[in-house]
């Protein structure tokens, strides 16, 4: 389970199962990353995250303010290969991501500035293990009509873990396939299925890749992989 304490006492080469030695941040890098991340910050409005995955049902961060909001020029796309938390080397999946173009719905959090940094050096303990995301500053539409800027990460498409091809034919049997030391890959298409679901957001993506993991699964004789996240 992904939990506060889980991601403070974790060893980043180990707890999330063989990184490649190569990919890895140093916990150097990370706080360079995000010390050159906060130089960016626009001005001294709170700090807000767009969670678009599993940081909508287990953010582990503290947060003051959550409201649902829409990102526009970014898409959800798996386009990251997985290869540790729920994939390994030998059976990668394919992790979530945004991509340019469209727009995103997901949650919004505003993070109390007393314990900014703290909270931010966790979820860059979670979210920049390689690198593969780009912090990036962008602005959001909130539920109730309100223009913030936040914190979204998306895609590096020079990572070495990028994946231009996220066809469902060629994602889903992946997603079916991984597991790792957080749970099956599946599970976390499952949880973010209902999370969507509940907050009555639609994505047309994730709903027909849900579909196509899941009969990939009965077809195999995998059952339905379980639908609780872990992370």
């Amino acid at each position: 389970m992904l939990t506060r304490d889980f991601l403070q006492k974790a060893d980043c080469k180990t707890a999330f199962g063989t990184i490649e030695e190569s990919l890895l941040l140093t916990p150097e890098q990370r706080m360079a990353s995000l010390a050159c991340t906060l130089s960016r910050r626009p001005d001294n409005s709170p700090v807000w995250i767009f969670g678009y995955g599993s940081l909508m049902w287990n953010p582990v961060f503290e947060s003051e303010e959550v409201k649902p909001a829409t990102l526009q020029g970014w898409h959800r796309a798996f386009c990251l290969r997985l290869t540790a938390g729920r994939g390994t080397l030998h059976q990668p999946g394919r992790m979530l991501a945004l991509s340019e173009g469209g727009q995103t719905a997901g949650l919004a959090f505003r993070l109390p500035e007393e314990t900014l940094r703290e909270e931010l050096e966790l979820l860059w303990k979670r979210e920049m293990i390689t690198g593969c995301y780009l912090p990036t500053w962008c602005d959001l539409t909130l539920d109730d009509g309100r223009m913030v800027t936040a914190l979204v990460f998306v895609m590096n498409p020079q990572h070495p873990l990028f994946e231009e091809d996220t066809r469902h034919q060629v994602i889903a049997p992946l997603i079916a396939s991984a597991s790792g030391p957080l749970g099956t890959n599946a599970q976390y298409l499952f949880a973010l299925d209902n999370e969507l679901k509940n907050y009555g957001m639609k994505d047309d993506c994730i709903g027909d890749l849900v579909n196509m993991v899941r009969q990939w699964l009965q077809q195999n004789g995998s059952g339905s992989a379980g639908s609780e996240a872990t992370a």
